[in-house]
């Protein structure tokens, strides 16, 4: 097997060689945040997009710490050369640091920053043609879903049970309304407007997600931003989720009722088509 390089605190280094510290607060608080930017063609789409979410997501847990964003492009880029990817994406996770154990922030300590590489081919993903089927799942995550961090034990368990129930994900229901999908933003589709549940701190703000709806924006869409029930999902003409790197992934099923025709609808196809075209255009 070919080891990957990664990157870790200033070094590219093989990846059986890259520890952490037990003491990092990564590993006992789940503090820390995260991004993963896909990679098509070897070009990295809307960095500056997850750059700039990645900085709101330390802000809002006050690290005091503000990378530089060249040096990540820098970093980025050496490390989808060094592992020859074409398709995929790279992770990157900052970590508060290494501290002994407390539930109170520590003071001056050392970001830990670490980054690397996954070759995944969504473009030929055969979802893509097929379309996916969701289940829903009360949505028993903390309440601040805003900040992309790596606490997902709950989105792991939830998507994990999705699987074993024969589905391929799972849409979180709040207060009897569809928050998002385990990792990813979810949308509908009625008489040619798209409906996706307005920004807070209930779900992630997705960079896909924005691209998206000025995409949609653009080539004339109604954009309603309002919540939607499963029933209403059951009932759309369309429904897709987006991410990155799933870019826009249509669902074709929830809690077994076919949406629309029961496959990839006209808009959601449409849209996935011009948001890659468009991305690719704007790739670094």
């Amino acid at each position: 097997m070919t080891l990957r390089t990664v990157y870790l605190d200033g070094e590219f280094l093989r990846e059986t060689e890259a520890k952490v510290s037990i003491f990092d607060r990564g590993y006992l608080m789940a503090d820390a945040v995260y991004e993963f930017t896909a990679v098509i063609d070897g070009k990295l789409i809307d960095f500056e997009g997850h750059m700039v979410r990645l900085q709101r997501s330390l802000n809002e847990l006050q690290f005091g710490f503000e990378p530089d964003r060249e040096e990540l492009l820098a970093i980025h880029r050496q490390l989808v050369k060094a592992n020859d990817i074409d398709v995929g994406g790279v992770y990157l996770q900052v970590s508060r640091g290494v501290a002994d154990r407390d539930f109170v922030f520590p003071t001056g300590t050392a970001p830990t920053v670490m980054a690397f590489t996954q070759a995944i081919n969504f473009l030929a993903h055969p979802l893509v043609e097929t379309g996916i089927d969701v289940v829903s799942v009360e949505d028993g995550r903390w309440a601040r879903r805003d900040i992309k961090t790596v606490q997902l034990l709950y989105t792991s368990m939830v998507k994990t049970q999705a699987v074993a129930k024969g589905a391929h994900d799972a849409f979180f229901v709040q207060d009897g309304y569809v928050t998002e999908a385990t990792s990813a933003n979810a949308f509908i589709v009625k008489d040619d407007a798209i409906i996706t549940r307005k920004l807070s701190h209930d779900l992630l703000h997705g960079v896909t997600r924005r691209a998206v709806l000025a995409l949609a924006e653009s080539v004339g869409l109604k954009v309603d931003e309002r919540p939607f029930t499963i029933e209403e999902a059951q009932q759309a003409d369309e429904a897709f989720i987006t991410a990155s790197p799933l870019y826009v992934l249509p669902v074709v099923s929830v809690d077994g009722v076919k949406v629309g025709a029961g496959r990839p609808g006209p808009v959601t196809t449409g849209l996935r088509t011009t948001f890659l075209e468009e991305a690719m255009k704007q790739a670094v």
